[in-house]
């Protein structure tokens, strides 16, 4: 059994990184996409499209900050699920927030090439996303410093 949670440490180790990439990769598909189709309807601004299109890339790094504060510890049967716990559910966060950010940017890209003078206004529904990644980022740093040696 001991290896087993053990195991378990190790996975919660690297879910942050591995669940916040693929948040971030999807979300900056969905985003990108939006935005290169936006390039075909609009006679400028493709700077501004392609720049919060990669708004989600923020979630990996969240990941890799979750990853090497919770590699202070040493993984073993007695931290091995408050490792996994606190790992595999910031990682879940940036996976959801990552994905969801990208479909909001899709719509704010699209929004905002017929109604330019909304672009702005338009990114706050992802701006409250990537504020519940950092909710997650800063509860999990908090967590990892209170997981007993």
């Amino acid at each position: 059994m001991n290896e087993f949670v053990v195991a378990l440490g190790w996975f919660g180790l690297f879910a942050p990184v591995a669940l916040g990439a693929i948040g971030s990769a999807w979300g900056c598909a969905l985003g990108g996409s939006a935005a290169i189709g936006a390039m075909l309807d609009s006679d400028g601004g493709y700077g501004r499209f392609i720049g919060v299109s990669l708004m989600p890339s923020s979630q990996v790094i969240y990941g890799i900050v979750i990853m090497f504060s919770l590699q202070q510890q040493t993984v073993d049967a007695a931290n091995g699920a408050a490792l996994f716990g606190i790992g595999v559910l910031s990682g879940f966060t940036m996976l959801f927030t990552g994905i969801r950010q990208g479909e909001v940017l899709a719509s704010a890209i699209h929004a905002s090439k017929a109604k330019p003078e909304i672009f702005g206004i338009s990114l706050a529904p992802a701006a409250v996303l990537e504020g519940f990644s950092v909710f997650a980022l800063v509860f999990a740093l908090v967590l990892a410093g209170s997981i007993p040696s």
